[in-house]
């Protein structure tokens, strides 16, 4: 996982904290077939070699959505999986070289891997359609902002989904127990959003053992508004190695994301 120090201009204010790349789900309970556009993505070097691992949502039959850091240089090629439960298929399937469906990643133009969480989005474009009943929606520009106003936060909760880390343990024996490759679901309150250490670009959610929220390992990941299929944001930052508190999570909703999907990929989507 990777650390870095950051330092964010907000409301005049130099706020110092410490992010690390982030994603999966803790305290949740197994997918199954709730979300069957949600896939794990292995980036691979142009040379085919296995890079990382990653969660993303299909928006249609040729596009997916995940996160910058998943989709930065040296990716050059992506392998995606659909299965629920990806470990169940091993070594049949073919993780981590040869999944259902491979494409070509592209990052947002302002990412910057030095400050990853201010533009935080990536695509893949698919080499063949996934024909699927269903997909992931994207939202109206600025729609949360409308959570700002609203009175609390804690009733205001999203859709986590994503595979990999179930929990962070400080040793690699008992990390491993709770590694496994299942499409996992929580649901996240709000804690902040336009303001703190977030600005207007990310969303900070609860992560505890009442409403689950994301690990490390697998970013990327959709955060659906409240049930729906529509992306507020994807699995962006962790603020611990333990998982605890509260996860970042990259909105999506931005006018400068926003025409950056459909005016670059508009012909991928709906």
């Amino acid at each position: 996982m990777k650390k870095v120090t950051i330092a964010i201009l907000l409301t005049a204010v130099l706020v110092l904290g410490s992010f690390g790349m982030a994603g999966a789900v803790t305290d949740g309970y197994p997918d199954g077939d709730g979300h069957p556009y949600v896939g794990l993505m292995v980036a691979q070097d142009a040379d085919g070699t296995p890079m990382w691992r990653c969660s993303g949502t299909l928006l249609s039959p040729t596009l997916f959505l995940t996160a910058g850091h998943c989709t930065e240089a040296p990716a050059a090629h992506v392998e995606i999986w659909f299965d629920a439960d990806v470990d169940a298929g091993i070594p049949g399937n073919g993780y981590p070289f040869t999944g259902q469906v491979g494409g070509t990643p592209y990052t947002h133009p302002n990412y910057n891997p030095n400050a990853f969480y201010l533009y935080d989005l990536g695509v893949v474009v698919l080499d063949s359609p996934m024909v699927m009943a269903e997909y992931g929606a994207l939202p109206a520009q600025d729609q949360l902002d409308d959570l700002k106003t609203k009175r609390g936060h804690k009733d205001t909760t999203f859709t986590a989904v994503g595979y990999g880390l179930q929990k962070s343990f400080p040793d690699a024996a008992s990390w491993k127990t709770q590694a496994f490759r299942i499409r996992m679901v929580a649901e996240p309150q709000l804690i902040q959003i336009n303001g703190g250490i977030v600005g207007d670009f990310s969303l900070l959610l609860s992560n505890n053992a009442n409403t689950g929220g994301t690990c490390f390992g697998d970013s990327g990941g959709p955060n659906f508004i409240g049930s729906s299929n529509v992306v507020g944001g994807v699995t962006s930052f962790g603020m611990n190695g333990t998982c605890a508190g509260t996860g970042g999570v990259y909105r999506v909703d931005r006018a400068d994301d926003l025409d950056w999907l459909y005016g670059n990929f508009g012909a991928h989507l709906p």
